[in-house]
């Protein structure tokens, strides 16, 4: 084999791995997807068993944190990448690390939905609750379409949206303290909501900080700590 054909040869495996990675954390993106949408609905339907089922199956998204932040370690230490290629692989193993805490966040709800289908149910079966759920899974299910595409332009969209999220979550906070108040018989009821509403206020936060790796992946900018959108248009301009 002539050393153009090898360089070739080589630059093929090498992009088919990285191609390789992004499909994989798609996959775990799924997964922790799915885990979130039983998560919500186990609290909705006041089923335990769909609850702790999920807060059991955290294992899956742990392994594939494993095996994805493993094989990252190993094209590190083979391949040598560098550039778009490097950053790559820096924001895929930030990535993989916000999802896994996704997946706690979930398993957390899992267990409170479980202990508050063992008590009294609102006639609204938690409504906020089920709609700052669903607002959270909209976010993440957004993050990671931003970054199979490479989409700075909805990664940007999803880091505006969290500050909706988090007066959603401030809502439900202050609507706990009220009731708590007027009958301290829901204390222990009302603070598994604050529980819950706080786990999925932190699901926002990561699927935010996944759309800040798509920008600095696409990009090269890091645009944490700042307002994204201006960023972005002062760089455009």
């Amino acid at each position: 084999m002539e050393a153009s054909d090898l360089t070739g040869h080589i630059s093929r495996r090498f992009n088919k791995d990285l191609e390789d990675l992004r499909s994989a954390v798609l996959s775990m993106g799924g997964v922790v997807e799915t885990q979130l949408s039983r998560a919500i609905d186990a609290i909705v339907r006041g089923d335990s068993a769909l609850g702790l089922k999920v807060a059991g199956d955290d294992y899956k998204v742990n392994n594939l944190e494993v095996s994805i932040d493993e094989e990252c370690s190993r094209i590190l230490a083979t391949r040598a990448p560098a550039a778009s290629d490097l950053r790559l692989i820096v924001a895929i193993i930030k990535t993989i690390t916000d999802l896994e805490r996704v997946g706690d966040e979930a398993e957390k709800i899992g267990f409170l939905a479980s202990k508050l289908a063992q008590m009294d149910r609102p006639t609204d079966s938690y409504r906020e609750l089920n709609n700052l759920g669903s607002h959270v899974s909209h976010m993440l299910r957004d993050a990671m379409n931003a970054f199979a595409r490479l989409d700075v332009d909805e990664a940007l969209a999803v880091i505006e949206e969290d500050e909706h999220v988090d007066e959603e979550y401030e809502t439900i906070s202050r609507q706990c303290i009220t009731f708590m108040m007027e009958d301290p018989r829901t204390i222990k009821r009302v603070m598994n909501v604050t529980w819950a509403a706080r786990s999925l206020e932190r699901i926002g936060d990561h699927a935010k900080n996944i759309c800040e790796y798509v920008v600095y992946m696409a990009q090269g900018r890091d645009v944490r700590h700042t307002h994204a959108p201006e960023e972005a248009e002062s760089t455009d301009n």
